[in-house]
């Protein structure tokens, strides 16, 4: 198998370059800015690095001249973090639409598979959260690929621009599918945790990252955890390596996986913030041996202030998961506390004793 991957060095990407590589019966040819996450793999035989990203005139002739090597492109390459939406609104449509097209287009000129990495963004808000309706009918909140309608806030509220942009990406998509048959695979992921993700801010990046960065910089720096209002959205959780298996059973299955989109996460274990914010405080007092930590402090804080702005959230997403429990044989098995306690165990070795923390970290 040859694949050429765009953002091999993310979270995401680095997780999958691991599975990949631990077959001897894949090459890969891969593109990302950054190596930290990746470093064990440079100078492997079966892995070529680019350290770029391939959205340049160069970087973007080579990727087109390797197509015809490839049996697949894995697109992974997004600004994908919520408190850039409306902050950086035009970064986020720049990267994740435009800079996106030209890859599609090349995929389509080469009539080359290409597997797309979209967000459950493109979802928007639920049909319960517009009709105020009571949310045990599934059919208000349940989404499925092929049938639940996308549903974006206003305009004005640029919280939207990331799933916007990813949406017509898949569009794109499909129109090149419909017009001249190239194969693809639309991934849409709910919310994948484990090792490496985000940073911590002001640590080792700036700005707001995701919540569970959030969380943990709280925790780590003896700050009170934020719950945007209030912390009752829901969402779904799925470790990451599970997720890697979803996306190693695709490319395992072109024949069932191609020219179809997948949810890809896990519906027992959906959990509110408020309730994740506890579990984590609970989880890191185990880690730390330090029992002061299940008391940590957790405040309320609006989405105008934590965000700015623009800023609105969806209340539910529950994937429908019939696609890749039948067609990838693919059951998420992990619960929550199985997902965060190595997770956690990860940020706690890499920041605990970190110097560059704030004094106030315990």
């Amino acid at each position: 198998m040859k694949l050429l991957i765009l953002g091999c060095g993310g979270f995401v990407g680095s997780h999958l370059l691991d599975r990949l590589l631990s077959r001897s019966d894949v090459e890969v040819e891969g593109w990302d800015p950054e190596v930290s996450k990746i470093a064990k793999h440079v100078g492997n035989p079966r892995f070529t690095f680019h350290q770029a990203p391939c959205i340049d005139g160069v970087e973007l002739r080579r990727l087109e001249e390797r197509l015809a090597w490839a049996d697949a492109l894995i697109n992974l390459a997004a600004i994908c973090n919520p408190a850039q939406y409306n902050t950086r609104p035009l970064d986020v449509i720049r990267t994740n639409l435009f800079d996106s097209y030209p890859i599609v287009e090349a995929c389509a000129r080469a009539n080359k598979w290409l597997v797309y990495f979209s967000t459950s963004e493109v979802y928007g808000r639920t049909l319960s959260s517009y009709t105020q309706t009571e949310v045990d009918d599934p059919g208000l909140y349940e989404l499925r690929e092929d049938q639940t309608p996308l549903i974006m806030g206003p305009v004005s509220n640029q919280r939207w621009t990331y799933a916007c942009a990813k949406q017509m990406m898949e569009r794109i998509i499909y129109a090149h599918h419909a017009t001249s048959g190239m194969p693809f695979t639309i991934i849409r992921p709910l919310n994948f945790f484990g090792p490496r993700m985000d940073y911590i801010p002001r640590s080792d990046g700036d700005g707001i990252p995701r919540v569970l960065a959030c969380f943990m910089a709280a925790l780590l720096r003896g700050d009170p955890i934020k719950l945007v209002d209030g912390g009752e959205a829901r969402r779904t959780i799925v470790a990451i390596e599970e997720a890697v298996e979803a996306i190693v059973s695709m490319l395992d299955r072109p024949l069932k996986a191609q020219n179809r989109i997948f949810n890809i996460g896990n519906r027992n274990n959906e959990v509110t913030m408020r309730r994740l914010a506890e579990m984590m405080r609970e989880i890191y007092a185990e880690i730390t041996e330090d029992p002061a930590y299940s008391d940590h402090p957790i405040i309320d804080v609006s989405s105008e202030t934590f965000y700015g702005p623009g800023y609105e959230d969806c209340d539910r997403r529950m994937p429908d998961l019939t696609h890749a429990h039948t067609l990838l044989d693919w059951h998420p098995r992990r619960n929550l506390r199985e997902i965060l306690l190595p997770t956690m165990r990860d940020y706690h070795a890499r920041y605990a004793n970190a110097t560059h923390l704030d004094d106030t970290a315990r």
